[in-house]
């Protein structure tokens, strides 16, 4: 049953860009945002370029090899899969970025941001899976290569995998806690970050609630945003939001590749030469690759972008059963849900998508409750003999809990639709009239948790709406249409 809530500030469709504040904090955010500059390496490819485009700028990847002498590794599967991983390196940042988007601090050298992409063998499908920084796992005994000491076995996060060992231990340890074989790895900084952002025009975010990070300087109303570079960089850092932390950082940087992939496969980047040419150099200034990746890994995944849609992606997070495991000396860390985890990866090494086959719906606008925990009760408010049933089945279809009894309301002359709701259940009135265009909104003190809807001569149809925090199934998987704006 739901519980009475109340929002601070009514949404906006369309909100100002937020004030880009500069004062210092005295803790460093953890950033997490190479992950959107490391697929838009996939999402950009080179559709349809040109061979010679693609070789000039594949010169100006860093090279990095990752798979030297490793030993035992799992099979290959179908499709191919990349490792991308975001360090936390500051080096080329300038002073005043730093101070502007508070990246003070001395960086830990490891990676705050850990992704699979895998690129079905068709080429129509990525799925994206996101590996918690503070995954727990075991490194085994090594000898250190640098020093040439030798380490025992022990406990650590997923992200020190690169501290200690580099691209090398990172991608055994992955390996060898998926058992998916790593084909490419693409290392990525944020240096190029905001200037990639700014080169596409802009990222579109929807948000059902208003979004505050004094960490990181994110400061967003509820409703529509167009982000820039800097106020992207912003939305993907921020972990101070809400209780889910990393966790919810992480299914907001899921829906910023989301959107980052509709905007470059609708703008004609991937078609326009000099475009792509501008954005592509961008990124690829600020990337490493394993010695594979290159001109023809590029092709091949630009060709398949060219047809790609926000449908075409699926993000998922590896299933969780602790998401505060306390493990002596390291302090809380992530457990994977053993038999769900190895279910997904198997998805991935046989080519299976990971969400449910389904026809292409529209994009539903996101809101703060969701419909099924919205009673309503449907009044018609016109001589429109049937508005009322319409109304009622159009919302129940929808997903709201109607009374399945429309009534006539007195008189029967409304001109515009009427929500009349508790000031206690606001948010659930304002997820409520969203799916009513032109509706207005009526405070009635008292009248209880159900809604009261009156029909009035300007509706015209219910539309589509969806709880940001809904059910992702079992692995966490949603597909890029579901949460793009609409």
């Amino acid at each position: 049953m739901p519980t009475p809530h109340s929002s601070p500030r009514p949404p906006r469709r369309h909100a100002t860009p937020p004030q880009r504040r500069s004062r210092k904090q005295d803790e460093r955010p953890r950033w997490g945002m190479r992950v959107a500059t490391s697929l838009s390496v996939l999402v950009l490819g080179a559709g349809g370029i040109g061979h010679a485009v693609v070789t000039s700028l594949e010169t100006g990847i860093d090279r990095v090899d990752p798979f030297k002498d490793m030993k035992n590794r799992p099979r290959a599967g179908n499709g191919m899969n990349l490792l991308l991983v975001g360090t936390d390196g500051r080096d080329k940042v300038g002073r005043e970025e730093k101070r502007k988007y508070r990246l003070g601090g001395a960086p830990c050298r490891c990676t705050d941001t850990i992704m699979l992409v895998h690129l079905s063998a068709d080429r129509e499908r990525a799925t994206i899976v996101s590996l918690p920084r503070d995954t727990y796992t075991e490194l085994p005994e090594r000898r250190d290569p640098a020093t040439g000491v030798e380490r025992a076995a022990h406990p650590v996060k997923l992200n020190a995998a690169y501290a200690e060992g580099g691209p090398s231990l990172t991608v055994r340890t992955v390996e060898r806690m998926t058992g998916v074989k790593v084909d490419h790895y693409l290392e990525v900084d944020f240096t190029s970050f905001m200037k990639t952002v700014d080169t596409l025009g802009g990222v579109e975010i929807c948000t059902a609630r208003p979004m505050k990070d004094s960490y990181t300087g994110l400061d967003l109303a509820a409703g529509t945003h167009w982000l820039d570079g800097g106020q992207a960089l912003r939305y993907v850092r921020s972990r101070h939001i809400d209780a889910a932390a990393d966790l919810g950082r992480m299914q907001r940087q899921q829906k910023f590749l989301a959107s980052l992939i509709k905007r470059a496969t609708s703008s004609g980047v991937l078609m326009n030469p000099v475009k792509f040419r501008d954005v592509a150099s961008t990124m690829l200034r600020s990337v490493r690759a394993d010695r594979g990746f290159g001109t023809d890994q590029l092709l091949d995944l630009g060709q398949a972008m060219r047809g790609f849609t926000p449908a075409s992606s699926e993000f998922a997070s590896v299933p969780i059963s602790d998401p505060s495991f306390p493990v002596k000396g390291i302090g809380s860390t992530v457990k994977w849900d053993p038999a769900k985890s190895k279910r997904l990866f198997e998805a991935l090494r046989e080519d299976k998508p990971l969400a449910s086959k389904r026809p292409e719906a529209p994009v539903a606008k996101p809101v703060d409750v969701a419909p099924g925990e919205i009673r309503v009760q449907v009044y018609n408010g016109t001589v429109q003999d049937g508005l009322g049933r319409k109304v009622d089945d159009a919302l129940r279809a929808t997903g709201f809990v109607t009374t399945r009894a429309p009534l006539n309301a007195e008189p029967r002359s409304l001109k515009h639709t009427l929500v009349e709701y508790d000031p206690r259940w606001d948010r659930s009135a304002k997820s409520l009239a969203a799916a009513l265009p032109g509706a207005e909104l009526r405070a009635v003190t008292g009248q209880g948790k159900t809604m009261k809807v009156t029909a009035g001569e300007n509706f015209g149809k219910v539309e589509r709406v969806q709880a940001e925090a809904r059910n992702r199934g079992e692995f966490g998987t949603v597909t890029g249409d579901q949460v793009v704006c609409p």
